[in-house]
């Protein structure tokens, strides 16, 4: 049943919200999926933050333009439907890839970073890690040398209430100090001289010759 002109115009503003207020979206084709398949497809998304909206071309591309983008989806084959995110900007262009693999379903355009990207930039970015698994990537790598820290502290602590007293640290004893030899010169001086007071001569007496009376 077609819709009517109010029901167009809720629809397109619905759209350009969506797309006003995400950080990232997918445009991805759906012909050949069932309704089941398209349901369970969008409670998988809605679980990761993703909202995925089907919806005219012609309105599709009204609600871009109202948003602010150049889009022109009837150039896209098959049925569109829009994957938005609303947490993660990889979320949308990864859930979809995932989903194709088993489902016909595909990539075919998208927004990332506020531009418009075609259909390879997107299908990369579906090969990508996830901005969750970064961040799982980057706090095994922050923890590594982090948990050996915190298990050393750990050990410390034990051992210091178990009242094991922690070694001492190792000071080296100061060498002792070496007399230093003599110098060859002060060896070599000669020993003081030692003056010896000389005694005066005895004076010997004139001798007298008694006369002979």
């Amino acid at each position: 049943m077609p819709k009517s002109r109010s029901q167009k115009s809720e629809a397109v503003a619905e759209l350009t919200d969506a797309l006003k207020g995400a950080k990232s979206a997918a445009f991805a084709d759906y012909q050949g999926m069932s309704v089941q398949s398209i349901t369970a497809l969008r409670k998988k998304m809605h679980t990761d933050g993703v909202r995925y909206l089907v919806a005219k071309k012609t309105l599709l591309t009204r609600a871009a333009k109202d948003a602010g983008f150049q889009i022109d989806f009837k150039s896209f084959p098959g049925m569109i439907g829009l994957a938005v995110a609303t947490q993660d900007e990889m979320a949308p262009s990864k859930l979809i890839g995932e989903a194709g693999k088993s489902l016909s379903i595909k990539l075919v355009g998208g927004i990332f970073e506020g531009n418009i990207v075609d259909q390879a930039y997107i299908v990369q970015l579906s090969k990508l890690p996830s901005k969750s698994q970064l961040l799982t990537q980057l706090l095994y790598v922050l923890n590594g040398p982090m948990s050996g820290f915190a298990r050393l502290l750990n050990a410390y602590g034990e051992q210091k209430n178990a009242g094991t007293p922690a070694p001492a640290p190792v000071v080296e004893a100061a060498p002792a100090p070496t007399a230093e030899a003599p110098k060859a010169e002060e060896a070599a001086a000669p020993a003081p001289e030692t003056t010896v007071a000389e005694a005066p001569a005895q004076e010997t007496p004139a001798s007298t010759d008694a006369p002979v009376a």
